[in-house]
C-alpha cells in the first residue's frame, strides 16, 4: 500500500475508480484544478510516493529530483514512447521511479469523429468554421464509396480508422514504420509516403505524439483539394509547410484538439475545422481508462 497517492491534476477517472484508489493508500489527494507551475507541481506532490496525472502535466527530471519519495507514477492518459510521454521515463526508471500508462481508451470516439466529419465535408452538411452553409466538397455529394484514403501511421487507432472507412467502400492505402500483414490480408497497400501522398485525396496521420513525418516535400506531392486529418496530440507537419499548403489552394484540415492543429491563429481560417476537444473522451472512454489506471496499480503490487 502507498503512503499517500496525489492526482496532481483533474484525471478524467469516473467516481468508483476514484473511491477504489483508496483501497492503495493510507492517504488520497485528488486535485480538481490545473497547477500552473513546476513549484505548484513540486508542492502538491510533496512527500508522496504514488503519484496520478493526466496528459496535460508534465513531470521533467528538475521536477523529479525534487521529489524523492516518488515510487510509482501512474499516468492516466496513453503511454506509447519515453519519447512522446509527459513524463521524464527514462529519468525515472534510473531512481527505480514505476512509470505506467494506458493505450487504446478513446479510439472509438476519434473513428466517429473522423467518419462523421468526412461525410459532413463529402455531402456538404451543416457549415464552415466561419458560419457559412457549406458545400459539398465536389460540388455534388459524394459517398465514402470509392474515394482514395491514406493512413500515415497504422497502429490500434489508425488501423480502426481504415477499417471503418473501409466498411464504407474506400480504398485504403498506408504508411507505417513496416508493411503489416494483417493489413495486407485487408487488401490495404503499403506505400511510401511520397507516393501515399500523391495518390490519395483524403490523407489521416495516426502518429505519437511529436511525430513529424510530413515536410515540404509531402506537402508538394499532396497537392491542391485535398483533406487532411490529424488524429494525434500534437501537429504531423511542418509549421511553414503546412500553412502554404492550407492557405495556397483548396485544401482543408480537421482536428479534433487544439494540440492537434498547433496553432491558434488558425482557427479564424474558413478550411480549418477544430472543435478544441478531444474526440476520444467519452463517457465509454473515461470508463475504460478508469479501468485500464486501476488495473495499472493493481499489477504493480503484484509485482
Amino acid at each position: 500500500m502507498f503512503k499517500k497517492i496525489v492526482g496532481i491534476e483533474p484525471l478524467g477517472l469516473i467516481d468508483s475508480a476514484n473511491l477504489k484508489l483508496e483501497s492503495f493508500t493510507e492517504n488520497l489527494v485528488l486535485h480538481t484544478e490545473m497547477p500552473t507551475t513546476a513549484e505548484e507541481i513540486v508542492k502538491r506532490i510533496g512527500d508522496a510516493d504514488g503519484v496520478l496525472l493526466s496528459y496535460t502535466t508534465t513531470l521533467t527530471k528538475e521536477i523529479l529530483e525534487r521529489c524523492p519519495n516518488i515510487k510509482y507514477i501512474g499516468m492516466c492518459c496513453s503511454l506509447y514512447t519515453p519519447e512522446s510521454a509527459n513524463v521524464d521515463i527514462n529519468y525515472a526508471n534510473s531512481q527505480g521511479i514505476t512509470v505506467t500508462g494506458v493505450r487504446d481508451y478513446g479510439d472509438e470516439g476519434v473513428v466517429e469523429y473522423v467518419i462523421s466529419e468526412l461525410v459532413r465535408c463529402l455531402h456538404g452538411f451543416g457549415f464552415t468554421s466561419d458560419g457559412k452553409p457549406r458545400k459539398a466538397w465536389s460540388g455534388i455529394p459524394r459517398e465514402i464509396t470509392g474515394l482514395k484514403v491514406g493512413a500515415i501511421g497504422l497502429g490500434k487507432l489508425g488501423g480502426m480508422i481504415a477499417d471503418g472507412l473501409h466498411f464504407f467502400g474506400a480504398d485504403i492505402t498506408y504508411f507505417a514504420r513496416s508493411e503489416k500483414q494483417d493489413a495486407k490480408e485487408k487488401g490495404y497497400d503499403f506505400l511510401p509516403l511520397d507516393e501515399l501522398m500523391e495518390r490519395n485525396e483524403v490523407v489521416i496521420a495516426s502518429l505519437n505524439k511529436n511525430t513529424v513525418l510530413l515536410h515540404e516535400n509531402e506537402f508538394s506531392k499532396f497537392g491542391n483539394h485535398k483533406i487532411l486529418f490529424n488524429t494525434g496530440l500534437s501537429p504531423a507537419w511542418d509549421e511553414k509547410p503546412f500553412n502554404t499548403w492550407l492557405k495556397a489552394g483548396e485544401n482543408i484540415v480537421y482536428c479534433d484538439s487544439l494540440g492537434a492543429l498547433g496553432d491558434r491563429e488558425l482557427l479564424n481560417l474558413p478550411n480549418v475545422n477544430c472543435f478544441e476537444v478531444s474526440s476520444g473522451r467519452t463517457q465509454q472512454a473515461f470508463v475504460r481508462l478508469s479501468e485500464k489506471v486501476l488495473e495499472n496499480i493493481t499489477n504493480y503490487f503484484k509485482g
